[in-house]
């Protein structure tokens, strides 16, 4: 248990009583779990939640009932991922316990309870911040059970609408005349010589911050861009298509097509055509050095930050890669873009994995 508690983010759970509480829980659920195979998946959820979980956190199954495409090829979960899941579980494995509850008749009224119960002056980790979190957690473990209505799916909708989830401090979108801030401070075409930076590196960054606000890019698509997955050529339009892969990214990435507005597709363009002069060796789009090494993701949110300060947005809290791409979410939806076509520029799976932007949207309006 030792090993256990010790990948535990410290948000998940503070109180030192509860905290010794699930353990014990937790601890006595250690043993291998036998069910019955012939007993039905959900009878053996409702006789012992915490060990088929563990067996599911550890499948195939979990990881290909998650919110992004192209998981069906991917190997179960680490150890230390799913040791924090089986935590998280096993929290509302507890609470389940204590209400006399069972996991297939969960409603979606018991989900919103449970979060309360984090609010409770002994247990302040069930905050908005990871509320979000325990409910995709729950919706994911129903969908595996193929339980229809999914009562985590009615609890994150009721969530958003009383704000119960709305306060999350992660999700951070810019409005219109901070966009306008932002791109009037990125850093400058022309710059002198004998400033220390490369001047090449700042039109790199320019062109690169510019993809990720006006593309959706997350930064290690960004990072990992290659040269082919950039179309030759505009639209007729003026627009310029980006096929991304999971190849050189993070293995969250999986086919999916971007496409950069006229404005990003001309400074992309404009940056492929130098960065070709300067012979640099590779396939990344933006590579680190003349050599053609890979940047790595502080130095890009350092970048970005610097803009932001240029800017004088001291009052944006994130000023990283993320608050670009959830930007770029909420002026789809204020464009009246489609969720589908939403969902395909994000690299999403599913189309309720828009509901947040969807939501900040709404706000903004």
């Amino acid at each position: 248990m030792a090993d256990l508690c010790v990948t535990i983010p410290p948000l998940i759970y503070k109180s030192s009583a509860n905290f010794r509480q699930l353990v014990a829980f937790i601890g006595k659920m250690e043993r291998p779990f036998a069910g019955n195979r012939i007993m039905p998946l959900s009878t053996q959820w409702d006789a012992h939640p915490l060990d088929a979980f563990k067996q599911f956190v550890k499948s195939t199954d979990f990881v290909r009932i998650s919110k992004h495409a192209g998981a069906n090829d991917r190997p179960p979960i680490s150890d230390a991922s799913a040791s924090v899941y089986v935590y998280m579980f096993g929290k509302f494995a507890l609470w389940m316990n204590d209400q006399h509850k069972v996991f297939s008749r969960i409603t979606a009224r018991d989900l919103l309870q449970f979060l309360d119960y984090g609010d409770a002056p002994e247990s302040k980790d069930l905050n908005s911040k990871i509320a979000y979190r325990y409910l995709r957690l729950i919706e994911r473990c129903l969908t595996h059970l193929e339980i229809s209505p999914n009562a985590a799916q009615s609890a994150i909708f009721d969530a958003f609408k009383t704000g119960k989830v709305a306060s999350d401090g992660r999700t951070i979108a810019l409005d219109d005349i901070q966009i306008a801030a932002f791109l009037a401070h990125l850093p400058p075409i022309d710059v002198p010589p004998g400033r220390g930076y490369a001047s090449w590196k700042r039109r790199r960054d320019r062109a690169m911050q510019i993809v990720m606000l006006l593309g959706g890019l997350r930064v290690a698509e960004t990072i990992g861009l290659l040269v082919e997955e950039v179309a030759k050529q505009s639209r007729i339009d003026g627009a310029l298509e980006i096929h991304i892969t999971p190849v050189a990214k993070h293995d969250t990435s999986y086919d999916h097509t971007a496409v950069l507005p006229p404005i990003a597709a001309r400074e992309l363009l404009n940056w492929l055509a130098e960065r070709r002069m300067l012979d640099i060796p590779g396939t990344l789009v933006f590579p680190a050095d003349r050599q053609g090494a890979r940047l790595n993701k502080a130095t890009v949110y350092r970048q970005v930050k610097a803009t932001f300060q240029r800017a004088g947005m001291a009052d944006v809290s994130r000023t990283g890669g993320r608050t670009l791409r959830n930007t770029f979410a909420v002026q789809e939806f204020q464009k009246g873009t489609p969720v589908a076509e939403v969902t395909e520029s994000l690299g999403l799976a599913l189309e309720r994995s828009t509901q947040l932007y969807q939501e900040l949207s709404r706000r903004a309006q």
